[in-house]
């Protein structure tokens, strides 16, 4: 699974650690987060995160 990357603070998102403090599992691919997703360090929504 891709990595996604914040454009604007440099957070990675990897799929395969997840976001557990969001309630997001390890294993869950970016496309499938949320639609109200944000970036955990910053809050950028997810149209701000690039493929790394």
């Amino acid at each position: 699974m891709e990595k996604y990357v914040c454009s604007v603070c440099g957070y990675v998102y990897d799929p395969e650690e997840g976001d557990s403090d969001n309630g997001v599992a390890a294993g869950t691919a970016f496309a499938d987060l949320p639609d109200d997703w944000t970036c955990p360090v910053c809050g950028a929504e997810k149209d701000q995160f690039e493929p790394e």
